[in-house]
């Protein structure tokens, strides 16, 4: 499967986990998009959106439909995000590339919303 790995900015991280159906949270029915940029990838409807934030892999959900306005791109999802991490860091990069881990590598990732994230970001002061 051709999954795809993107990158949420550090300073949209609370607003963006605040949006959409989060990790173990029941469906809503609605569908949010991830904008980005870039060529149209090799991506199918149930393949994984893997997201990076604040050098981490945080996890993935499931692609319910690829929108591509030129050069733009909007990756869609709606329920089923799973919390997962592979060891080490990641840095963040804009656009996006895809997934170059083998998924054995994965590990659950408990804390994802926090772990690693700095105070300023998570609304702790």
């Amino acid at each position: 499967m051709p999954d795809v790995v993107v990158t949420v900015p550090k300073a949209m991280w609370i607003d963006w986990i605040a949006e959409g159906d989060g990790v173990g949270e029941p469906p809503t029915g609605e569908e949010w998009g991830f904008y980005t940029s870039g060529g149209k990838p090799d991506i199918q409807p149930g393949d994984r959106v893997y997201v990076v934030a604040h050098g981490r892999l945080r996890g993935y959900a499931p692609l319910t439909r690829l929108v591509v306005q030129g050069r733009r791109l909007v990756f869609c999802r709606a329920a089923g995000a799973v919390a997962v991490t592979v060891p080490g860091p990641i840095r963040g990069f804009q656009g996006w590339r895809y997934r170059w881990w083998d998924r054995s590598d994965e590990v659950p990732f408990p804390h994802w919303e926090t772990e690693g994230v700095p105070a300023k970001y998570i609304g702790i002061h």
